[in-house]
């Protein structure tokens, strides 16, 4: 059975008034967000269902629930439970939360397992027993360990229990201490990670200078971006946006929040 990984174009708050859509994932469902610049616009409840993860591609989106992988429209994929999802190049990736890493085509193709994923970006996966990276039909470990959060495209970053670091000749530590999240644009001309010791932002290889946010840094759970801004969520359920003139913060009346994707 094929899928349609694409939503109805009225579905889509940047066809409608120009702004980018932000997709939250929280406990209460997928929140979808009207961003123009750092300003909120319209948001609410696009889907009722604890969602894990969330992740975009152009109009194409997927959901990682208890129940399933929802594409599309929230479309059902017959996946079962999962707790990260990603997109590698056209195709989407899922993890369970037994391990299971598998990519959908016409159906689910099993990949392999990995230990406790935590996040699938650009064909990688970041998990407890490392970064996993998805090589034909098959997963190789390609290193580390308490990998927390990975950006998988273009020059590869890994959050991780001791440090953040950068995938060159072998992995490369940029900055030491304990990361939870990593993040880049899609052309790794922005990139940011928060950890233990605050949010930062990276302005040449191996150079990561702290930032300055309104809310408690160790309640960030994720970073994406617009062509304009750097937008930046909690767990509890606060919106942030930097368009270059600082941040702008928004409550959204969700908990439980994980991830962030943003819809073009």
């Amino acid at each position: 059975m094929d899928h349609d990984l694409t939503i109805d174009e009225k579905r889509v708050y940047a066809d409608r008034t120009g702004a980018d859509e932000v997709l939250i994932a929280a406990d209460q469902g997928v929140v979808a967000v009207s961003l123009s610049d750092d300003r909120v616009g319209e948001f609410g409840l696009d889907h009722r269902a604890a969602a894990r993860d969330v992740a975009a591609a152009g109009d194409r989106r997927a959901v990682a629930t208890d129940a399933d992988v929802l594409v599309g429209d929230y479309d059902p994929t017959d996946f079962g439970p999962a707790v990260a999802v990603g997109f590698d190049g056209d195709a989407l990736l899922a993890a369970g939360p037994d391990g299971r890493i598998a990519r959908l085509g016409d159906g689910w193709t099993t990949l392999g397992d990995v230990e406790a994923p935590r996040a699938v970006d650009g064909g990688m996966i970041a998990a407890e027993s490392g970064v996993h990276q998805v090589v034909g039909d098959d997963l190789r470990n390609v290193g580390l360990d308490g990998v927390h959060d990975v950006h998988g495209r273009g020059m590869p970053l890994a959050a991780t229990d001791d440090g953040l670091y950068r995938l060159g000749n072998g992995w490369m530590v940029e900055r030491d201490g304990a990361f939870g999240v990593v993040s880049a644009d899609s052309a790794d001309d922005r990139a940011h990670a928060a950890g233990e010791g605050g949010l930062f932002v990276r302005e040449a290889v191996g150079e990561w200078v702290p930032v300055d946010v309104p809310v408690p840094v160790d309640g960030l759970v994720d970073v994406g971006y617009t062509d304009a801004a750097t937008v930046a969520v909690t767990e509890t359920g606060t919106l942030l946006a930097d368009a270059g003139d600082g941040w702008r913060s928004r409550e959204l009346g969700v908990t439980g929040v994980r991830r962030l994707a943003v819809q073009t």
